[in-house]
């Protein structure tokens, strides 16, 4: 099973800090629309400081995909509010 950082942009999954700088561009987008900017961008703020000084590098890859399906989920998300489409990861059998 491919990783979930695949879904994302190489420069952007294996960079730490270009990571947490799209994690608060989406935290500020989320908070715009529901009105509490300050709040999740704080929220975003926090686990990465919480695990700022982290040296083990099977941590920091979890962390990281961790950060990493939060971003995806958001983009599908949206993705299914625009199109109106339900992007779903097990297809029901018919």
């Amino acid at each position: 099973m491919p990783s979930l950082q695949t879904a994302l942009p190489p420069e952007l999954a294996n960079n730490v800090l270009r990571l947490y700088r799209e994690c608060l561009r989406r935290a500020k987008y989320i908070g715009h629309r529901q009105h509490n900017t300050e709040l999740v961008v704080d929220m975003v703020r926090q686990q990465f400081k919480k695990n700022m000084h982290e040296t083990d590098p099977e941590k920091i890859q979890k962390f990281k995909e961790d950060a990493a399906r939060g971003l995806i989920n958001h983009i599908l998300y949206e993705s299914e509010q625009m199109s109106g489409r339900k992007f779903s990861k097990n297809p029901k059998a018919t």
